[in-house]
């Protein structure tokens, strides 16, 4: 009986005598609950389509969801699989990475950017430009960031939280020894960053997460009087003017062709003031990303930065 009553309706439908649209399109009344029994034939026969259309459409979605879910996650797997598979095996002498520009880098670099830290002088002194870029990168993010939340009706009406950790006998004590040591190992992060490992993007994430520590135990009202957002923003707009004018002279002195030297050496490598440009870009780029991630949080949090 149910195939006959299928066939018939795919029939109907197939000759033009069966139109769903026309049913949907059809005003749907409300009925109370209680009140079916009452309704005339004809509403109840709409209320049944448009709930079996609704199921079935949710059925479907959900089906699909799913299936498409599965094929999206074996599609990645298999490229992802398929690439580590050509990739070259550790350390081989045929691999592409293994050419002049990695012996220049390992042999070179630390004479030519004075630096001991071989990352920091290759990312601060032969690429310098690209981590400007991503630099560049945060600081785009944080715009779009405060384009689109700060300054939204919700957020400027949000009642402003009065609670703290800082009263707490655990929490407060352990916030009162903790930031001060983790901001402390922060600065520490990005003035070695040329001697050691460490350098702008750890020491700046070192100091972003002291800072967000600071402000859940007490209190975002209080960590953005201390920390205004002006002083934020001018911190990081100050950081990122003066990494591209500084490589800017570092570039224009450094060709050999136009005849200029830079009064900037690179220093004994192993020293404190050594590297050249490296130890102040370093700072640069860790206020930018210091900056950056309070900027997040307090906005996700507060809705405002200040």
């Amino acid at each position: 009986m149910k195939k006959r009553n299928l066939s018939e309706k795919i029939r109907q439908w197939y000759e033009g005598e069966l139109s769903f649209d026309e049913k949907i399109a059809e005003p749907v009344v409300h009925i109370p609950a209680g009140t079916h029994d009452q309704q005339p034939p004809e509403t109840k026969t709409k209320i049944r389509i448009v709930h079996r259309l609704e199921n079935t459409e949710i059925k479907i979605s959900r089906v699909g969801y799913g299936v498409l879910s599965v094929v999206f996650c074996l599609i990645i797997c298999s490229i992802l699989i398929s690439t580590a598979l050509f990739l070259p095996g550790f350390a081989d002498k045929e691999a592409p990475t293994a050419n002049e520009v990695y012996e220049h880098y390992v042999g070179a670099g630390r004479d030519q950017t004075g630096a001991v830290n071989t990352v920091a002088g290759m990312i601060l002194d032969y690429r310098a430009f690209d981590t400007l870029g991503e630099s560049f990168v945060l600081f785009t993010a944080t715009c779009a960031v405060l384009l689109l939340l700060e300054g939204h009706k919700a957020a400027l009406n949000r009642a402003k939280s009065t609670f703290t950790y800082a009263t707490d006998p655990i929490v407060g004590i352990a916030a009162k020894i903790v930031v001060p040591v983790i901001l402390v190992f922060g600065v520490y992060v990005l003035f070695n960053g040329h001697l050691s490992p460490g350098g702008g993007f750890s020491g700046g994430a070192i100091l972003g997460t002291g800072l967000i520590l600071y402000a859940q135990a007490y209190g975002d009202e209080r960590a953005a009087r201390v920390i205004p957002a002006g002083a934020i923003r001018g911190i990081t707009i100050a950081a990122l003017s003066f990494y591209c004018l500084s490589k800017s002279y570092s570039f224009f002195t450094g060709n050999e062709f136009n005849g200029v030297h830079s009064v900037i050496g690179p220093g004994t490598p192993g020293d404190f003031l050594s590297g050249g440009l490296i130890l102040p870009l370093n700072l640069a780029v860790g206020l930018v990303v210091c900056c950056t991630m309070y900027t997040f949080y307090m906005i996700f949090t507060r809705g405002r930065l200040d």
